[in-house]
């Protein structure tokens, strides 16, 4: 706990001060080459203080003062930098994963649905390309409360993430096949994360899985408090302007709901040796409502402030949506990639086309009725 502490007591004022940056610079375009010197020289004098013999003299108050200072400052010198590089130089644009996107769009395209509003959804589930959705599907995803599904994030990188971990457990537990393991999985989640855009919340994603296998293989503890602030920093050393970005803001705000709401919710519901005492093994399915119950109440508490300041709405559904549309979303990510897969080889027995489109449509026909409650 008080690594995660001492992380957050520098992560959230750096975050706070590249957006302050960032939104200044955006406005300003002028003066910022001046700010950015005038950032890094107050980071600096703050971290000779810090560093200083005489800081444990200081007050523990004045000490964490000190360190938000200098946090502020530090990513306000990193935005103004960040609003500097946007003006003055071109993205970087990976390529080649750019291109594997795009083919598996067309994958998807030429796949033999009976409905057409099946490859849309499929292809904005897999890839982020929402251009060719239908307005009304659209329109159902946001009045039902279950936009988040639609944009990349942590829910569809997990999916792959899941998928992978599970493919690649077959090949043992030696140390060679450990780092064998955990390099395949951060390169192909890499590639996806490229593949789809990279856009803010996926990025976050891959940041979380990053650090957490890296962790596990040095053999690190963690908690999902620190990764969070330390993926928080991370991408904004790197994407200093991605803090202005709502999907960036939403992903972290709901992160925080699981990371310090979920954990206290979730032991709402008594724990297996309270079960063995006499409640039942009946209780593990309303368990895991529970559970998935807990989570959802949890990011809509930290998302929902946000929602409310951008969109002026909040979705009163929120809770019957997530009950309803993740597990379907969990089952329908899986079998569109083998469905892709196997149309690509020309092996794509019809009964997996037909049982994709079904959880698609399922899931469209659910939101649909839930829109409308």
């Amino acid at each position: 706990m008080e690594v995660e502490r001492d992380i957050a007591g520098f992560a959230i004022p750096f975050a706070t001060g590249a957006f302050i940056a960032s939104y200044a610079g955006s406005h300003l375009h002028t003066g910022n080459s001046s700010c950015s010197v005038l950032a890094l020289a107050v980071t600096a004098a703050l971290l000779i203080v810090l560093m200083h013999p005489s800081r444990r003299r200081i007050p523990v108050p004045y000490v964490w003062l000190t360190i938000a200072a200098a946090g502020i400052s530090a990513g306000m010198f990193t935005g103004f930098n960040g609003a500097l590089a946007a003006l003055t130089a071109s993205p970087w644009k990976p390529s080649a994963a750019l291109r594997f996107g795009e083919a598996m769009q067309t994958a998807i395209d030429t796949i033999p649905f009976r409905e057409a509003g099946t490859n849309a959804l499929i292809k904005a589930l897999l890839t982020g390309a929402r251009g060719s959705l239908d307005k009304d599907i659209v329109l159902a995803f946001r009045d039902s409360g279950a936009s988040h599904i639609l944009a990349l994030s942590g829910l569809h990188l997990g999916i792959i993430y899941g998928i992978v971990r599970y493919s690649l457990s077959t090949i043992g537990n030696t140390r060679k096949a450990i780092y064998a393991r955990y390099a395949a999985t951060i390169l192909l989640c890499g590639f996806y994360t490229l593949a789809t855009g990279a856009g803010p919340s996926i990025v976050r994603a891959f940041l979380f899985i990053l650090l957490n296998e890296t962790a596990r293989i040095t053999h690190r503890h963690h908690t999902t408090g620190s990764i969070l602030f330390a993926a928080l920093i991370i991408q904004t050393v790197i994407s200093p302007r991605s803090v202005m970005s709502v999907g960036f803001q939403l992903s972290y705000a709901a992160m925080a709901g699981i990371a310090f709401i979920y954990p206290a919710m979730r032991r709402f519901w008594p724990s297996v040796e309270d079960r063995r005492r006499g409640i039942g093994a009946k209780a593990d399915i309303l368990k895991r409502i529970w559970e998935s119950a807990a989570m959802s109440i949890s990011c809509q508490i930290t998302t929902g402030p946000l929602a409310y300041l951008y969109f002026r709405s909040l979705p009163l559904n929120f809770l019957l949506t997530n009950l309803i549309a993740l597990p379907l979303t969990g089952a329908l990510i899986p079998a569109a990639l083998i469905t892709m897969a196997l149309h690509c080889t020309g092996l794509c027995p019809s009964a997996a086309i037909r049982l994709t489109e079904w959880l698609a449509q399922t899931l469209i026909y659910s939101l649909e009725i839930i829109a409308t409650m």
